[in-house]
């Protein structure tokens, strides 16, 4: 039988690579600091990058709070068994405060607060049913005080870390965050 040659991952460009590369890639080093690998193998196709940058841009000024938004990022990362992303956002979710029980907690679509935990059980709801979700799992995240703001929200966000946890198993991008396995 043959064996099944080993993937090698994308090549990922640097600064310098194009004008718009490098445009892109700028915005990634001063929003974060740093240009995460994932960042620059998507860099490789500079509208899909340019697209993700900016719904991710305007889901920060959305009604959900910075630490729900990476609660969401981790829970999805985790359902999509992408451990690229589950490292990432757990390492950024600890430094948001998360300790290792809520980091655990939450890629178990479950929190200490109630709110919380209906909105990560609403979006592990959405991932598993691809949208489809029932009325007893819409009831509940409604009784939980969970707005139609939010729930447009949520759908928003599993796109967004959807596309970057599909891009990652697609392109394969070395990890450069301590792993954390999906």
């Amino acid at each position: 039988m043959p064996s099944t040659p080993t993937p090698t991952p994308t090549p990922t460009p640097t600064p310098g690579t194009t004008t718009d590369t490098d445009e892109l890639l700028g915005r990634v080093q001063k929003q974060l600091g740093r240009v995460p690998n994932l960042y620059a193998a998507l860099a490789s196709g500079p509208a899909a990058l340019e697209g993700y940058l900016a719904m991710r841009e305007q889901l920060t000024r959305g009604v959900l709070r910075p630490r729900l938004r990476e609660q969401l990022a981790l829970l999805i990362a985790q359902e999509n068994e992408c451990t690229y992303c589950v490292s990432a956002h757990s390492l950024r979710g600890g430094l948001m405060g998360l300790t290792e029980d809520e980091l655990r907690h939450t890629r178990e679509a479950r929190d200490a607060d109630p709110h919380t935990a209906a909105v990560l059980i609403l979006a592990r709801e959405i991932v598993r049913t691809r949208g489809r979700v029932s009325e007893a799992g819409r009831a509940a995240a409604r009784a939980a005080g969970v707005t139609d703001a939010e729930t447009a929200e949520v759908v928003a966000h599993i796109a967004l870390n959807t596309l970057s946890n599909y891009y990652n198993h697609v392109a394969r991008p070395e990890l450069d965050f301590p792993e954390v396995q999906a």
